[in-house]
């Protein structure tokens, strides 16, 4: 089959211009981890970006107040927030990013893909417990913690993937989640619920959660592994092998050729 590469796609030079300067702005007030100033530059630049104008004092009728105040992260809970295992101290400092990781991407330049893959990628750097190079992450990808997440180079986080990184989660170099994926790192007690269990997830090094896949708590992809889509993988697997079905089970093993010869 034909092989088609990614087009280099550029947006104008004074747009560029702009966008890096920003992206670059932004990342240098992170760098401050003291949750106090993240929160008041993430709700200062939510109000320029949803409003068009710096912030301000909240005004008006009650709506629009209302409105002003939820761009300020220390106004808006999150899910994670509530879990009892979650170490409040680290997660204090990436809230804010957080929160405007999910406010920039359901604003109307969420869906503008080359300056997505950069501000996500500069967001990534101060909430991952590891962002490695050139890590492609498309809108709509939610995590938990942060804190416990490692994503390696070169790696692919297509939209609306859910990481749960409650446990440890280990994206592998050279690793691709397709949308709509799960990867869990938590485990709920049959009788219980509110019994958990985290554990580590890991994905590759260049394997492959394909499109609505869903990888369970303590689960390793290994290398060249492939979850076929909307499969479960509720055990490890192996290299090369590919796996589909509820729950997944190997179908295919991969033959890789050498340098120069097709795959068998």
């Amino acid at each position: 089959m034909p092989k088609y590469e990614y087009r280099n796609l550029q947006p104008t030079p004074e747009a560029s211009d702009i966008f890096l300067k920003w992206i670059e702005r932004l990342d240098s007030e992170f760098a401050n981890k003291d949750p106090e100033h993240r929160n008041n530059i993430v709700r200062d630049t939510l109000h320029e970006i949803y409003l068009g104008r710096p912030y301000a004092t909240p005004a008006g009728g009650l709506a629009p107040q209302a409105l002003m105040h939820d761009f300020d992260p220390r106004n808006a809970t999150l899910e994670p927030e509530y879990y009892g295992d979650v170490d409040a101290a680290k997660y204090s400092e990436r809230k804010p990013l957080i929160w405007f990781w999910m406010m920039y991407d359901r604003s109307p330049l969420g869906l503008n893909h080359w300056l997505g893959f950069r501000i996500r990628a500069m967001l990534a750097r101060h909430v991952f417990k590891y962002c490695g190079k050139n890590v492609k992450i498309f809108h709509g990808v939610e995590l938990t913690f942060g804190y416990n997440l490692t994503v390696e180079d070169n790696c692919t986080i297509h939209k609306y993937v859910l990481l749960d990184d409650r446990g440890e989660l280990i994206i592998h170099e050279g690793s691709s989640i397709s949308d709509y994926a799960n990867v869990y790192t938590h485990a709920h007690d049959l009788n219980d619920g509110m019994l958990i269990s985290n554990h580590k997830t890991e994905i590759g090094p260049r394997a492959r959660v394909t499109y609505h896949a869903t990888v369970l708590s303590g689960v390793r992809i290994a290398e060249h592994g492939m979850v076929g889509s909307i499969g479960v993988a509720s055990k490890d697997v192996p290299p090369y092998n590919i796996v589909a079905g509820v729950p997944a089970k190997t179908i295919k093993v991969k033959t890789i050729a050498p340098p120069g010869q097709k795959n068998g």
